[in-house]
């Protein structure tokens, strides 16, 4: 069967897993810099953008879009297991857009884990969660929240496709299960956390 547009060598998909996390994981972090040099010294301090978006500093010690505060603790050691549950399924996956969407997810995950351990000042993973996008109609929330859920709801969707029609050179009949299995993960990491 001749090979689709969207196919690629094995050889490729720790690359496009890597990359696409490390995107994601760069802009989330750059973003956390700004917010936290902007405007956490002024916590009143907010950035009109466009119609009720707007920009201004809060923290969260719970689940994504401020949910579940204290409890992060748990929700670091549940990320964890996710992420790594995430890179065992990337490794099986035949699709390309699939191993994107995986990466994008656990870099969103490692954004908000990353605040967790290194902003964590009651112990281990119980930092806060630098969130500054304010819609004012919803929670508070950041780049790494936005990757998770929104990777998770496009891993979700692309799962129910034909895996023939985007697959790697790797031909294996459980393979199919095995996407649709990743993106269930993806979307129980997208309840979990996000990843603020």
């Amino acid at each position: 069967m001749p090979k689709s547009s969207t196919e690629t060598r094995p050889t490729h998909r720790w690359l496009l897993l890597v990359v696409s996390a490390a995107i994601v994981l760069v802009a989330d972090q750059l973003s956390k810099w700004w917010a936290v040099s902007e405007l956490a010294p002024d916590p009143t301090k907010k950035v009109e953008i466009i119609g009720s978006l707007q920009f201004r500093y809060a923290e969260n010690t719970g689940m994504a879009f401020s949910q579940g505060a204290g409890s992060g603790r748990w929700i670091g050691l549940i990320v964890i297991v996710i992420v790594i549950a995430l890179v065992v399924f990337a490794s099986k996956v035949r699709s390309k857009v699939q191993v994107v969407l995986l990466g994008v997810v656990i870099g969103g995950a490692l954004g908000n884990l990353i605040d967790r351990a290194f902003r964590a000042e009651e112990g281990w993973l119980s930092g806060a969660v630098v969130d500054f996008i304010d819609l004012q109609w919803w929670p508070v929330f950041n780049i790494a929240d936005m990757a998770v859920v929104l990777g998770g709801i496009l891993l979700v969707i692309w799962s129910t496709r034909d895996p023939q029609e985007d697959e790697l050179d790797e031909p294996d009949g459980s393979d199919a299960d095995d996407a649709r299995a990743a993106a269930g993960s993806a979307g129980d990491e997208a309840a979990a956390d996000t990843p603020g």
